[in-house]
């Protein structure tokens, strides 16, 4: 009896992992690849392309849409049996090695905002002035470079063909799986969230000295001459827009860590626990719980554009309103 319910439980877990492969990844892929595109072409835009904070996004929009096509799609092809990383070595180490890659640099580029919104925000005006974008560009290269570095172990670790492991193109050691989890974990998950959660206390902290130094300087100068006005206008603008970035960023990084500690943590489980003899239920409740985190890990992928609109405000609905008029009047122009 035992045994009959057991493999009907696994019978039916199976089918369900199946279906949200095949079905919710296939809605997780669509709206992340449409929302990444959208927010590229936003952040192209002429009153967001030269913020630094905006740079970091979009770069973190680029590199979200890649690992968006390297975690789902595979994913999705695997469950009609047409995933060929699964089989191929060549084709397994480098879809992995792209998928860390680009995860890594988009986690390091929301820190990066992070970091550009505590400067810009800064009362010390050495600090203030860091944030350009050059710099934010500077660091775009330094942290390509490292992710690259960082994550070259994943084409020596990970190996097609494998068994007794919850994806066929998997770490093919245990100690190699450790070095491979541990890097993701911490330098691509812990890390940078720990690095976003102190500096996101430390923006709150700017804010809250920089009200409490202008509120008496903007109650004792009034009726300014015009050209101050217009370069207070200008500075008014230009701080609307950081703090509507600043909205922006804040919710990003509290879904990444609800969307991404989980799968850092079950794969670490999943490696280390490998060598242990297990029954074939255990084995399938931990594989589906496996993939139902790796979906989670890739809707933090997809979710940025959806962020952006709900919490940027104006600045980020307008730029998006902006591109949707000019692709309006590029087809009208078309027609006519």
């Amino acid at each position: 009896m035992s045994s009959s319910s057991d493999a009907n439980l696994i019978a039916l877990l199976n089918n369900i992992s199946i279906q949200l492969n095949r079905y919710l990844a296939i809605s997780i892929l669509f709206f992340g690849v449409i929302g990444n595109i959208l927010n590229t072409l936003v952040l192209l835009q002429r009153p967001l392309r030269s913020n630094p904070c905006a740079w970091c996004f979009l770069v973190s929009s680029i590199a979200y849409l890649i690992s968006i096509f390297c975690g789902l799609g595979p994913r999705i092809s695997s469950t009609w049996n047409a995933e060929i990383t699964d089989t191929n070595q060549i084709l397994c180490k480098l879809r992995i090695f792209i998928y860390f890659t680009s995860t890594t640099i988009a986690f390091w580029h929301i820190l990066l905002a992070t970091i550009d919104r505590w400067l810009s925000s800064n009362v010390n005006v050495n600090r203030r002035q860091k944030s350009t974008l050059k710099n934010a560009q500077r660091n775009t290269i330094i942290v390509i470079i490292l992710s690259v570095l960082i994550e070259i172990q994943q084409i020596f670790c990970y190996e097609a063909n494998l068994t007794n492991t919850p994806l066929k193109c998997y770490s093919k050691t245990v100690t190699c799986g450790i070095i491979s989890d541990i890097f993701f974990a911490f330098v691509t998950v812990l890390f940078p969230l720990s690095l976003m959660f102190i500096f996101s206390l430390l923006i709150i902290s700017n804010v809250r000295q920089t009200k409490a130094r202008l509120q008496p300087i903007h109650d004792s100068r009034i009726d300014q001459n015009t050209s101050i006005d217009n370069n207070n206008n200008r500075l008014n603008q230009q701080k609307k827009t950081d703090r509507q970035l600043l909205f922006m960023l804040l919710p990003q990084i509290l879904l990444i860590l609800v969307f991404t500690l989980p799968f850092a943590l079950s794969k670490l489980y999943a490696t280390i626990t490998r060598n242990i003899v297990k029954s074939t239920l255990q084995n399938t409740i931990e594989n589906f719980i496996f993939g139902i985190f790796l979906l989670f890990l890739n809707i933090a992928s997809g979710m940025p554009f959806y962020i952006y609109t709900l919490s940027g405000r104006s600045v980020f609905r307008k730029a998006l309103l902006d591109l949707m008029k000019t692709f309006n009047q590029k087809i009208c122009c078309r027609c006519h």
